[in-house]
């Protein structure tokens, strides 16, 4: 455990949690929550409901964007860029005085061992285009970046990883998609960690029970002929229910 102000760039989140979660017991959490720290990203904001993201604002660009589509509506309504500006300056000046003393007390830095699990977005067919997710949790600080290899070569294209966001228990979260067609002794790497450091955090993955197109396929067509079949017969119950004659 080294010392540092990174644990104190994330201070800054903790209180601005505790102002925005005010309210005891609700049915449900709205926060907004706002970190700097000294590496990169050295700025977040999140807006949150319970344990998931609704809204992110990109600082270099000074905007705001929906976690996911569904949510491109209510963009308009986020506060404005002045105010996350201010927000920001804040941050970044009291960051700067904690830093300070931690210069002269020295302080334990606080982090997390990231937790990696990598999963496919659909059910895996070898020859078919999929999506794996790579789902990094007990980030913290947010100071990390996520690296994808095949077979120990780096993979860049079709990468998409999120910003990181805050959870209840005031660490961060996010995830890194990776789009592919899985092959026969396909091996992906997902990888945590930073450049100075190292990608020490590692998840494998591999194909595990494919299901065969064909078979796929088979069953498909199985449960569609079996569904027809079930609802011709109950057409038939009902018509000859309905010709008998009432009493």
């Amino acid at each position: 455990m080294g010392t540092g102000p990174r644990a104190w760039g994330l201070l800054a989140l903790v209180l601005l949690w505790g102002a925005a979660a005010a309210a005891e017991d609700p049915a449900y959490l709205f926060s907004q929550v706002l970190f700097c720290e000294p590496d990169s990203p050295s700025l977040g904001l999140s807006q949150m409901l319970d344990s998931d993201q609704l809204f992110w604002f990109d600082f270099p660009g000074s905007s705001w964007h929906p976690r996911l589509p569904d949510f491109q509506s209510g963009v308009p309504t986020r506060p404005p860029a002045p105010l996350i500006e201010n927000l920001s300056s804040f941050c970044k000046d009291y960051l700067g005085m904690l830093s300070n003393i931690a210069q002269r007390i020295p302080m334990p830095e606080s982090k997390g061992i990231p937790a990696l699990k990598i999963t496919t977005m659909q059910p895996l067919e070898l020859g078919r285009r999929n999506t794996l997710i790579c789902s990094v949790s007990n980030v913290f600080p947010a100071s990390l970046s996520v690296v994808w290899e095949q077979q120990g070569v780096p993979v860049t294209e079709g990468v998409n990883t999120t910003q990181p966001y805050s959870t209840p228990d005031l660490d961060f979260f996010l995830f890194s998609y990776l789009e592919f067609t899985p092959q026969e002794g396909d091996v992906y790497i997902c990888a945590v960690g930073t450049p100075e450091e190292g990608f020490n955090n590692i998840a494998f993955w591999v194909p595990k029970d494919p299901i065969d197109a064909e078979l796929w396929q088979t069953v498909l067509c199985a449960l569609g002929l079996a569904l027809g079949i079930i609802l011709m017969v109950v057409g038939f119950v009902l018509i000859i229910k309905s010709r008998r004659p009432r009493n």
